[in-house]
């Protein structure tokens, strides 16, 4: 917290595009696949191990490079200022989402004696993170509040339980964190008119919109479009609000999701609808998603004396374009496998209970 009352946030991110240099066969492997898919039992890397788990990977009293973002926040939750730079870290404690909630919401004891250094901290994140999302309601930003399964596994990978994930405190405090840099950083490459990957999200289609309302007016709601034909993101909100915790709620707010467009990659900056924000990229999982990587590319290029020569703005044009369809066709494939990854384990473990009674 700063003497004036704002907030001082430091999002910092390993810097991958120190180590994959644009062109080479790693970056072509990482481009072609675009992605790294998550499946119940392991993970398909978009990096190499020695790259994701060691040198790009922010272990705890190591120096690391990372490209830092440092945004001024005022007590509403507006970046008034903000600067992006590579820089050394070093992490002084690799936290668990576990602990810091046991931290935070049940003030365990021993966590809190361990961590004593460091609770205060823990404090003033979650009293920004509450500050920047009081902020994004206030914009109309939607909030599907859908509790994901996850599958538990034994050592040999058969499913012992279904549990719910979480979706706690220590959760909201990095989301909010991470849609604050990702947003700083897609209106500071807007506003410098360079290529970039934008992650778009762009308002639902007449035709859904259309088909939504009729499902709608049986629970006696109604979208409407403004003057100008546009619809805003604080019409699903509202909804989103007044179903909460009726019996309808998961139903409406199924359907609701299945009207919107799916959020893709583009070299053009259309905005977030579900956000309900002007700007935004992908800049914190460069590790994991290729457009990230990129992002942090021409963060970079921007950085060098004289900018960015005109060549080199054309080259970054065309490539772009190719980068954002490419990471829009893998991310849907590995969303897929991601689902039957997770159905195929749902329905291993639902094999044990055929022909067994269960109340619904």
């Amino acid at each position: 917290l700063l003497p004036d009352g704002n907030y001082l946030l430091g999002v910092h991110i390993a810097d991958v595009s120190y180590y994959v240099h644009e062109g080479s066969l790693l970056d072509q492997e990482a481009l072609e696949r675009a992605t790294s898919v998550y499946l119940v039992d392991r993970v398909i890397p978009m990096l190499p191990p020695r790259l994701s788990n060691d040198l790009c990977s922010l272990i705890a009293g190591a120096d690391r490079l990372a490209i830092t973002a440092l945004m001024t926040i005022s007590p509403r939750g507006i970046v008034k200022d903000y600067e992006l730079f590579p820089s050394i870290i070093r992490v002084r404690e690799r936290m668990t989402y576990d602990a810091v909630r046991r931290i935070l919401v049940e003030k365990d004891p021993e966590l809190c004696q361990r961590y004593r250094e460091l609770v205060p901290l823990f404090r003033l994140m979650a009293e920004l993170a509450a500050v920047l999302k009081q902020r994004r309601q206030w914009r109309g930003a939607i909030d599907f509040d859908f509790v994901e399964a996850k599958v538990e596994l034994d050592e040999q990978g058969l499913p012992v339980a279904i549990v719910p994930r979480p979706r706690t405190v220590a959760e909201s405090i990095i989301e909010e964190f991470m849609i604050a840099a990702n947003v700083t950083v897609a209106r500071h490459l807007y506003e410098l008119a360079v290529p970039a990957v934008y992650r778009v999200h762009e308002e639902p289609a007449f035709d859904k919109l259309e088909e939504l309302n009729n499902f709608l007016a049986l629970f006696g709601f109604h979208i409407k479009p403004d003057r100008d034909g546009h619809i805003e993101p604080k019409a699903y909100q509202d909804i989103l609000t007044a179903v909460k915790g009726r019996p309808e709620e998961r139903v409406i707010s199924t359907v609701l999701l299945r009207s919107m467009m799916h959020a893709r990659y583009a070299p053009q900056c259309l905005g977030h609808f579900g956000l309900s924000s002007a700007y935004y990229c992908h800049f914190t999982a460069p590790i994991r998603r290729y457009p990230d990587l990129v992002v942090h590319r021409i963060l970079r290029e921007t950085w060098s004396p004289g900018g960015i020569p005109a060549k080199k703005l054309a080259a970054l044009d065309a490539f772009v374009a190719v980068a954002a369809t490419q990471s829009s066709e893998k991310e849907k494939v590995a969303e897929e496998a991601e689902r039957e990854s997770q159905d195929m384990k749902k329905i291993q473990y639902m094999e044990r209970h055929v022909g067994e009674t269960l109340t619904g």
